[in-house]
């Protein structure tokens, strides 16, 4: 299991939009290959950055399978617009878990 983190600043002001369209987007997820589920975390101290995990079978179900797909497309564009910059986007694998 991967989990793909997702560190997305959105325009002050929009925060409410991005967490409707990430709502909206959870159909778009339960159709790709490997996809399990997905959490998003507001910060506290900045309110307008975001992280989002995203848990997947394996990193291509990610970087091959859902980034070369037409949900990837439309994924992009229900949330893009509120973005201030381009996300930054890593993966881990988990080695302990209590």
């Amino acid at each position: 299991m991967i989990t793909e983190i997702a560190q997305i600043d959105v325009k002050p002001g929009s925060e409410k939009d991005f967490e409707a369209a990430i709502a909206k987007a959870e159909p778009i997820f339960r159709r790709c290959k490997g996809w399990k589920n997905f959490e998003l975390h507001r910060g506290i101290e900045k309110p307008s950055r975001y992280r989002l995990h995203i848990k997947w079978e394996t990193l291509e179900n990610h970087t091959v399978d859902f980034r070369g797909s037409e949900n990837f497309a439309e994924w992009r564009a229900l949330v893009g617009p509120h973005f201030a910059a381009p996300p930054e986007v890593e993966h881990t694998d988990t080695v302990a878990s209590f």
